[in-house]
């Protein structure tokens, strides 16, 4: 729609207090007067059923294609006003200005019309978003990885009546979980072994005609995105196209390397074994002897502790410990089984086997073991007696080891470029670690050097060979796990439609990982429906707009490609950056990136920012009234400021706040404009860096605070104190301390001389 063709209102709410806090007479004229809109009306509550049938009369008739709508957050209330019929523009009364401002204040009147005249600057360089063209078709599943989690994402996926092609590179189906006789409770009353499940899953999925199973097969090549990847399926019999929807990974894991178990004794008598190995044994059949002919009168589980190990097992190892210490005392009457443990981690339903374990004789020994000789005695370092104790007699001992991911392909040769990939494709401002190294330090802090050198971070190639310009690996987190958002988005993979589930994400059980399956599936049919309407998956969920690109401006300057948290960006041969638009997010990166502003979307752009930064009233250094521009993440920040006036917290009157998508769409034009404006200072809120980073968008506080790097040395050109701008991180939960780190900043502000460049 031409901008010509908007025609404005503005619906001032009278409800929830507003026309007690506020005087909606002089907020009237102005918008009629000053904001020169043609059509004001004041509405008891515009989102009761009168309301919002006068707003829907005046759109019906004609007269209103743009309704802006001053009453509360433009969190809430969305379905009750989108349906309306027309672009809806919220100017957030409520929750921030007259639930965390006195009544009848002075102050409080000048932040209400500033909010009035922000959504109507908003409004005039706003568009309807439309559709960037037909959707994509396919509504075919490709399942990678045929163990159990794969086969249960098969099976899942199925029954929503989806078409299933699985992929499994060896030449038979079910992994690691296929090969025990037993496995861990994963049903009331969560007691007893459980008999395994593949052979009856295995023949369900061979006998549903919507599977198609692919054995001796591997992805070569992965092109596209939701809707449209064109896939690249290699086998013996040569190779074949197809096209997908969305990609489901479940590659499932390997053991952890052996090699680290050496100190312990692994390795010096072919009786310490891993607990994979054990389960070969226990497969074969227990009797008084094994195979080797050892008898099996005391048998020692050993759970070694250390921080490397911990994240391959997630308590998954000790669970098999008790498993299989249950299965030695099943098999072997009058058998002394020993479970010797740093750390037990049994938690959930897993005590209730762990009682189990208990009542049926197994001893469990708290303590750190030192050693473990050829002879087969095991040094425990016992807190509670105080010194070291040697258990001798013992016939075999068994360690537990962990589940590595398979989130690179340890059959292919790992590419430079690839390897590259899993080095530097990491926020910077969480610590990563690989295998125990340290390759990002995160907040500044400096990496092992043993993670400098030119080994890559993980081995293998990539699983997918993804024909993306960021690198064909899935991302990956600390220790090789595919996963990108512990908080919001557990399968998320940050390669829109592509989710991953089971062991390749975390360490877990055959329960778990078939539970992790449903999740997964139901993300990727989402994602599927999403882009056959060209909509936006998580989490700007049906959003309709999209990056778009002034090539005649553009520098080919490659920003916006390497920034992309999500690898929606490509570039043609000529240099041109390409948007894939089924894998965008819409968070805006690529907008923030870009140095000549030549990324804009239609309801979002950066004159759109300018403009409402623009129609704030700064008033003269002589009014002492200091304003402050806050650039809130709407995804965190912004909600927990809400929460603050919903539980009636004081803001300082003086802050002008203005909902971002994410602070990596933060240009610094906007902070330029508030400066030139006459602003006294600048905030920019976002997400919580550290291990559980909460960016919704993945890194977007890291990206502004590199870009923010730059602002100090423009602060000085321009006579300015460089603490005039500034970036704090808070989360949802802070409700309570955000206002305290905005009142604060405001005091920090106030007793700054005023911003010399007001009335200019």
């Amino acid at each position: 729609m031409a901008a010509t063709e908007k025609k404005q209102a503005v619906y001032l709410c009278e409800g929830c207090g507003i026309s007690d806090a506020i005087s909606l007479d002089e907020l009237e004229q102005a918008v009629t007067g000053e904001m020169r809109v043609p059509l004001c009306r004041r509405i008891d509550a515009c989102c009761g059923e009168d309301g919002l049938a006068q707003i829907k009369k005046d759109i019906d008739k004609g007269e209103v294609t743009q309704a802006i709508i001053a009453a509360c957050s433009p969190r809430v209330m969305c379905e009750e006003f989108d349906a309306l019929g027309a672009q809806v523009i919220r100017a957030n009364l409520r929750e921030q200005v007259i639930w965390s401002q006195p009544a009848g204040d002075e102050n409080t009147q000048m932040l209400a019309t500033d909010h009035v005249r922000m959504a109507v600057a908003k409004a005039a360089k706003t568009e309807k978003p439309a559709a960037h063209g037909p959707g994509a078709s396919s509504m075919k599943l490709l399942v990678v990885g045929g163990g159990v989690t794969g086969l249960s994402a098969a099976r899942e996926a199925s029954k929503t009546g989806a078409d299933v092609v699985l992929v499994e590179k060896t030449g038979e189906l079910g992994g690691w979980a296929g090969k025990w006789s037993k496995h861990i409770p994963y049903a009331s009353p969560y007691r007893g072994l459980q008999e395994n499940p593949l052979p009856d899953l295995i023949k369900e999925v061979m006998g549903d005609k919507a599977i198609t199973v692919k054995t001796n097969t591997t992805v070569a090549r992965t092109e596209g995105g939701p809707g449209e990847f064109a896939v690249q399926l290699q086998n013996g019999k040569g190779d074949e196209w197809d096209v997908f929807g969305a990609i489901v990974v479940a590659t499932g894991w390997r053991p952890y390397d052996t090699a680290k178990l050496e100190p312990l004794g692994y390795g010096s008598s072919p009786h310490i074994v891993t607990d994979i190995e054990f389960e070969d044994i226990l497969s074969a059949g227990l009797s008084k002897k094994t195979k080797k002919k050892k008898s099996l009168d005391v048998v020692a589980f050993v759970i070694p502790g250390g921080a490397d190990r911990m994240p391959y097992s997630s308590g998954v190892s000790d669970r098999v410990a008790i498993k299989q210490a249950l299965q030695v005392v099943e098999a072997v009457p009058g058998a002394m089984v020993y479970v010797i443990y740093e750390d037990l981690r049994a938690h959930g339903t897993a005590e209730e086997f762990y009682r189990e374990a208990q009542e049926a004789g197994v001893v469990f020994q708290k303590g750190e073991v030192i050693s473990i000789s050829s002879d087969l005695t095991v040094t425990v370092r016992d807190d509670l007696l105080g010194g070291e104790v040697p258990m001798s007699g013992i016939d075999m001992v068994v360690i537990s080891t962990g589940m590595v991911p398979n989130s690179t392909d340890i059959d292919r040769e790992p590419s430079q470029s690839g390897a590259d990939q899993l080095k530097d494709d990491i926020d910077p401002r969480v610590p990563i670690t690989f295998s125990g190294k340290l390759v990002n330090g995160g907040n500044g802090a400096e990496p092992d050097k043993a993670a400098d050198d030119d080994e890559p971070a993980l081995p293998g190639g990539p699983i997918l060979n993804l024909q993306y310009r960021q690198g064909p690996h899935i991302p990956i987190l600390a220790n090789g796990f595919a996963d990108s958002h512990y908080i919001c988005f557990p399968y998320e993979t940050r390669r829109t439609g592509i989710y991953t589930c089971g062991p390749v994400r975390r360490a877990m059980t055959v329960g778990e990982a078939r539970q992790d399956a449903q999740g997964a599936v139901l993300k990727a049919i989402q994602a599927m429906r999403a882009a056959d309407e060209s909509l936006a998956v998580h989490p700007r969920s049906g959003d309709l707009s999209y990056p778009k690109i002034n090539h005649d401006i553009c520098t080919k300057c490659r920003r916006c490609t390497v920034e992309c948290p999500f690898g929606a960006i490509d570039e043609d041969p000529d240099g041109r950056p390409h948007i894939n638009f089924s894998r965008c997010r819409r968070c805006g990166t690529c907008m923030g990136a870009c140095p000549v502003r030549t990324i804009t979307f239609d309801n979002y752009n950066p004159q759109m920012v300018a403009d409402m930064i623009g129609a704030v009233e700064v008033p003269d250094e002589f009014a002492e009234k200091p304003r402050i521009l806050v650039l809130a993440c709407e995804n965190d920040a912004y909600p927990a400021l809400d929460m603050a006036g919903i539980n009636r917290r004081q803001l300082s009157p003086y802050l002008r706040i203005i909902p971002v998508r994410c602070l990596g769409s933060v240009t610094m034009l906007w902070i330029s404009t508030a400066l030139e404006k006459g602003f006294d200072g600048v905030m920019l809120m976002g997400c919580k860096s550290g291990d559980d980073y909460q960016c919704h968008f993945i890194k977007g506080s890291g990206i502004a605070e590199e870009r923010m790097s730059s602002v100090g040395e423009t602060l000085k050109s321009m006579m300015l104190e460089e603490d005039r701008v500034v970036m704090e991180e808070v989360s949802i939960a802070d409700s309570v301390r955000a206002p305290q780190v905005l009142n604060e900043f405001a005091d920090k502000i106030g007793a700054m001389p005023p911003n010399p460049f007001k009335g200019f």
